[in-house]
């Protein structure tokens, strides 16, 4: 009979190691998902044990057990054993940082308030030891009553005891009886709050659930916190008279529950780290401090990031350009191979076009979602990311966003997929939503070829500050501030609207500087790699296939595989005859795109779109680059009958641009056109691996959705008013 698996949950305070402890104790081996209906995710992994298989789940880091939102409310609720279709733990493993005990202890004391067996790793004592500190951990394990290991994850000391103490606690399987660090008085008023809520229960139809002890000490302790909301939508609006009259009574006797339960629970601290610390008498030096002096200074620590981000975001556009170029090499032999075995036809168009062509706009963000991630690792390894955060947060609170929002957003202007999936970094779920809603607007390395093909084939090639500043320059420089323009404003009001709430401060712990553990990095980018290849990937390849049959269907593609057959099979000799079967093929595939579901397609909006200035062709082109915003220019190439295999550099695409007519003779394109369609791919929701991302990351339809449903409004608005005015002028 197959054993369940015994659950272990990894919690602790940020910057504590819990991630390193993580990759230490289950290895490689794990799976993430999000849990039921939150954006917050969660890793599980297994510890290797010969007599029970063991679970381990690590929680996001937190420094409380005060919820204040639902993605930290579900924290509670697993810890508690109330998370939907997640079981109950039967051990929790604390990690604190061993130089910030008295800090982390008060994390410890929620957690023993809730019986559920707890081991505490004591984290950093390397550190600890540097610093010239003693910790008596036998003392401390007898003051608090549960099991403490001194351990270092990022230098492997002490695991091998962790784990024992782990196997241990699960074998005895018990629960332990919980503290006490509150008044009396607090727990009192508590049990007189669930009796009166298990009334109002009662008198319900439906049986409701009534809420957990630990629940109802979070509503009387927290002001409008999730604990509070949570009963309401469990019991109603009845609870809500209850729960503030207990709150008054309690706040009567023993004063304001804030102050009380900060000074109860530091009082506690004190008293459990009674004996418990010493000190060498020998402590050295801290380089952390004199780094913090330069790394956070007020100038030279901004001058400092921007060097830093200006190199991270160098070497990713460097570093990431060898593999995507061989990633499109490869993808060049398979079709080549395909298409040296297959004739021309549906098949082998589905197959190139549709299947090798969806898996390639899969595979060739993944060298850029690598070396993100791989510098987030770092930085967040070695304790520079907390720093950065802190320097960068006062500029981005007055757009209603984190410190940490900013590495989110500059890594967009590479691309807008690693830049959603940067935000996990944010823990404030209203800021990190915020901050996915906006990162789109950054103009990312596909916008570039479009806005490329259309200054160079309309802005007059003119010069001004005694030929220093060139008008093309400053046109592409306003295409990449439109949307740093718009998303300030959009943030702004965002958080005042959707997203609005109890504004988060920054809560950051600024760990010890330390070498990155390889080993966690690795973790950290395959992760996130592979996360992004199997959940976004799938939904990018579907979407790719559909583009595909909506620009191949319907239509007799007989005489388009008649002519490709003829080209790939002429030799040397018939070079003349192949001139005019390629012309010929050009115009019969501009044909067909035309006639087929996505040609159609664009007809019908052109009514929509010719207040921008835009004809059928342009239409064709917004939508076909649904899958990525460069298609347009491969779309456009095929609508004017010169291929698919264009750049934003042809000079015959620019050509037929200037030379496109209406059917009354005019020109299509002009300064004004060219403005206009450049502002809506600024500012559109023009990429479905960025709203697909955006699904996987917040666990929903309705923020993608949402979003591309705002943006692309935006996006006509500003190209609408760009024109209209442009013409005018």
């Amino acid at each position: 009979m197959v054993q369940a698996p015994r659950r272990v949950v990894l919690v602790g305070n940020p910057n504590t190691g819990k991630s390193t402890l993580f990759g230490v104790l289950s290895g490689m081996t794990v799976r993430t998902g999000n849990y039921a209906g939150v954006t917050i995710e969660k890793k599980i992994g297994q510890i290797a044990h010969e007599e029970f298989p063991i679970e381990l789940v690590d929680l996001p880091g937190t420094y409380s057990l005060s919820p204040r939102s639902p993605d930290e409310l579900v924290t509670v609720k697993v810890i508690t054993g109330d998370a939907v279709g997640e079981a109950a733990p039967d051990l929790i493993v604390c990690v604190v940082n061993a130089t910030l005990l008295r800090r982390n202890l008060f994390l410890v004391s929620q957690l023993l308030e809730l019986g559920c067996p707890v081991v505490l790793a004591l984290n950093m004592i390397d550190s600890a030891r540097s610093r010239g500190m003693l910790i008596d951990c036998d003392k401390l394990a007898q003051n608090l009553g549960i099991p403490v290991v001194a351990i270092s994850a990022s230098r492997r000391e002490g695991i091998d005891l962790l784990r024992s103490e782990i196997v241990k606690a699960l074998s005895h399987g018990r629960t332990i009886e919980p503290t006490h660090p509150l008044p009396e008085a607090f727990y009192d008023m508590r049990d007189s709050l669930a009796a009166k809520l298990s009334v109002i229960a009662s008198s319900k139809s439906g049986n409701p659930t009534l809420p957990n002890r630990y629940l109802v000490e979070r509503a009387l302790l927290d002001v409008g916190g999730e604990a509070e909301r949570s009963i309401v939508r469990m019991l109603g609006d009845a609870a809500n008279p209850e729960i503030t009259a207990t709150r008054e009574e309690l706040a009567r006797l023993v004063g304001a529950p804030n102050d009380i339960e900060c000074e109860s629970r530091y009082a506690w601290s004190r008293k459990m780290l009674a004996g418990v610390l010493g000190d060498t008498g020998n402590s050295p030096h801290y380089v952390t401090e004199w780094l913090d002096s330069v790394l956070t200074h007020r100038v030279f620590g901004l001058v400092i990031f921007a060097a830093f981000m200006m190199l991270i975001f160098q070497c990713i556009y460097a570093w990431s350009g060898i593999p995507m170029d061989g990633i499109e090499t490869i993808q060049g032999w398979i079709s080549g191979a395909v298409e040296s075995v297959l004739e021309p036809g549906v098949l082998r168009s589905l197959i190139v076009d549709g299947m090798i062509a969806g898996v390639g706009g899969v595979l060739i963000f993944v060298p850029q979602i690598a070396l993100l991630f791989l510098f987030l690792a770092l930085l967040e390894d070695c304790g520079y990311m907390a720093r950065a955060a802190f320097l960068v947060d006062r500029v981005m609170s007055f757009f209603g966003l984190s410190g940490k929002s900013f590495l989110p957003l500059m890594s967009s202007f590479a691309c807008a997929v690693p830049g959603v999936m940067a935000a996990r970094v944010i823990e404030n779920p209203r800021d990190r939503l915020a901050t996915i809603f906006v990162a789109p607007f950054m103009s990312c390395s596909a916008r570039l070829p479009v806005y490329l093909l259309l200054i160079t084939a309309f802005v007059p090639a003119t010069r001004i500050l005694g030929g220093w500043v060139s008008l093309s320059g400053l046109v592409l420089l306003a295409m990449y501030m439109v949307g740093v323009l718009v998303a300030i404003p959009t943030a702004w009001m965002l958080k005042r609207t959707l997203l609005r709430g109890e504004a988060a401060p920054l809560v950051l712990e600024l760990p010890e500087y330390k070498w990155p553990d390889p080993r966690v990095v690795a973790v950290r980018v395959y992760d996130a790699s592979k996360a992004f290849v199997i959940r976004a990937g799938t939904l990018i390849f579907s979407a790719s296939i559909l583009i595909w049959a909506a620009g191949y269907l319907p239509g007799d593609h007989t005489r388009q595989h008649q002519l490709q057959a003829l080209i790939e099979t002429s030799d040397e000799s018939a070079a003349p005859q192949v001139a005019i079967w390629t012309k010929e093929l050009k115009n019969e595939s501009g044909k067909l795109l035309e006639n087929s579901l996505l040609g159609r397609l664009g007809h019908a909006i052109e009514p929509v779109v010719k207040p921008l200035g835009w004809d059928w062709r342009i239409g064709v082109g917004a939508i076909a680059s649904f899958p990525a915003r460069e298609v347009i220019i491969a779309t456009l190439g095929t609508v004017y009958s010169l291929g698919g295999d264009v750049d934003e550099e042809d000079e015959g695409l620019i050509d037929a641009l200037r030379a496109s007519t209406w059917p009354d003779g005019s020109l299509v394109y002009n300064v004004p056109v060219a403005l206009s369609i450049m502002v809506f791919f600024a500012l559109c929701a023009q990429c479905v691996s960025t709203l697909l991302v955006m699904k996987r990351e917040t666990n929903s339809w309705r923020w993608p959705i949402f979003s591309f449903v705002y943006m692309t409004t935006l996006a006509y608005i500003g190209a609408l008013l760009t024109y209209q005015i442009g013409i005018r002028l």
